[in-house]
């Protein structure tokens, strides 16, 4: 029962949508633009599936098969810019290489060129969502070759295979699982963001979503936005399910043997150092450092950043408790309602946005069923731990499996046999040892709640400023240096969930890089 409820709760957003899209109001708007901002956002995530994937794959199996100066550094310091919000990104690199910048106002007379592209463009959307998604493919592909097995690199070495051949015809094709789901993992982000697109003026169906609903207050017609970014989660999530079906060939006899390793020198080591420090660089270090740069020359509002971040810290914590408790009634109930926790699992390729005016058609019939007691400003922060919910349940729910699978049937059997009730052996016995996984869920759900921003936008309370909407609103007022402040804070609360779970990575094998 209580998966179902799990299951309820993720599912009831989408059918809100559909209902709404369904509704029979005119929809001109979205008739109008539902073509081209979905042109748009495919070629976005088609431009940042290809860059994410290649740079990401060649990134992880330079720090899982070679030694170079700084291995053991990049390792777990590639995955850092997860920590940093798309938004914050995009607003850094548009301050920095603007046309009327410091930079390029050097550079025109000094250097006697300009930059070759713009960053306000389709293009330079698709480089600075790269950068700043690029970790889940790393990770991906990281804990894939991680766990490869060492049999299939020997044998191709023994046939003749160089490195280089060893990587392309024997670890790539095994670790094919790994690259289809973290690069449908950039895919589902890219599709869900809005605050960089917004910022750089690339109209994709996120932001006709919020749009439609924010300027022209269509209901319908932002969720004949949403309908098409329904279908592309529902694709996604297939791709990503059909990547972890177990394709590999792994050996469990060569997963406690260390991988070989290839020791680089010269040219080609400093080459891979140089490779690992560009990507962290663009991903975090210099949008970072930019921004730290530019909100030295403001005064930050502190009482305004200083209630937004405790703001922050709050539906942090509570949209990651709510939400674990949902994913481990979900998984506990998996083995006997599959059905289920694939339902649950579309909601996170559905873009907060989506979740959001999902929820508007139930909280539109609740508050005209009971208006005194639906209104006001609890119930706006009740749809909001809402929508976190329903939309990361899905992230939580997979480190929870992993960590309920250590969990055999006789000891679930043997705690029923000493007189527990199913819910008993569950507290007693499968949630204690999986409690490390419920940590890792809650990190997860922690870190994607501080960097939401669509669903608090169109949900949130009145004057309930987070730090990622505190942020929106001075970018939108082109007060870029103080929105450096607000999304530098977002980064150092994020910053050590993410250490700490990028290093359990490596823990899977002894002798990895941490």
């Amino acid at each position: 029962m209580l998966a179902l409820l799990a299951a309820l709760t993720a599912i009831l957003p989408l059918v809100g949508v559909v209902m709404a899209a369904l509704s029979g109001e005119t929809a001109d708007i979205a008739a109008r633009d539902l073509t081209r901002y979905a042109l748009t956002s495919a070629a976005l995530a088609l431009m940042v599936a290809v860059l994410t994937g290649v740079t990401g794959s060649v990134a992880a199996w330079l720090v899982v098969m070679h030694r170079f100066p700084g291995r053991n550094l990049f390792a777990w310091a590639l995955a850092l810019p997860l920590a940093a919000p798309a938004f914050a990104v995009a607003y850094a690199y548009a301050d920095l290489f603007d046309v009327a910048g410091d930079l390029r106002m050097w550079m025109r007379p000094a250097l006697g060129f300009d930059m070759p592209f713009e960053m306000r463009t389709l293009y330079g959307a698709a480089f600075i969502l790269s950068c700043a998604f690029y970790p889940y493919v790393y990770l991906a592909m990281r804990a894939a070759f991680v766990n490869q097995s060492v049999h299939a690199l020997e044998a191709a070495r023994t046939l003749g295979c160089t490195p280089r051949q060893a990587f392309l015809r024997a670890a790539l094709p095994l670790a094919r699982p790994a690259l289809a789901a973290g690069v449908a993992l950039a895919v589902m982000e890219t599709l869900a963001d809005y605050g960089a697109v917004q910022f750089l003026a690339v109209q994709t169906l996120t932001t006709g979503v919020v749009r439609a609903w924010s300027v022209y207050g269509s209901t319908a017609s932002a969720a004949q936005f949403a309908l098409p970014l329904l279908g592309a989660a529902a694709l996604l999530m297939w791709l990503e399910r059909w990547g972890r079906k177990g394709r590999g060939f792994e050996s469990p006899s060569a997963r406690w043997r260390p991988l070989p390793t290839t020791a680089l020198a010269g040219v080609k080591a400093w080459g891979a150092t140089a490779f690992c420090l560009a990507l962290l660089t663009f991903g975090l270090l210099l949008p970072a450092g930019w921004l730290a740069w530019s909100s030295l020359d403001v005064t930050p509002e502190w009482p305004r950043i200083g209630g937004a971040a405790w703001r922050t810290l709050t539906m942090g914590a509570v949209g990651a408790l709510v939400t674990v408790v949902l994913a481990a009634a979900l998984a506990l109930g998996a083995r006997s309602m599959p059905l289920a926790a694939r339902i649950a699992s579309l909601g996170y390729a559905t873009p907060g946005a989506v979740m959001a005016i999902g929820l508007l058609v139930p909280a539109a019939f609740i508050w005209r069923t009971f208006p005194g007691a639906a209104s006001g400003f609890g119930m706006g922060l009740v749809l909001l731990i809402y929508a976190y919910a329903a939309r990361l349940m899905a992230a939580a729910l997979e480190p929870i499996d992993a960590g309920l699978a250590r969990v055999t049937p006789n000891m679930v059997w043997a705690a029923r046999n000493l007189g527990r009730s199913e819910g008993g052996a569950a507290r007693a016995v499968q949630l204690p040892v999986a409690w490390g996984s419920l940590l890792t869920a809650a990190l997860v759900v922690f870190i994607d709640v501080l960097k939401e921003l669509p669903a608090t936008l169109i949900l949130r309370p009145f004057n309930f400023d987070t730090l990622a909407v505190l942020a929106n609103n001075y970018a939108l007022d082109e007060r870029l240096p103080q929105a450096g402040w607000p999304s530098l804070i977002i980064v150092l609360m994020a910053l050590p969930a993410v250490v700490w779970l990028t290093r359990k990575v490596a823990a899977s094998r002894p002798g990895a890089p941490a």
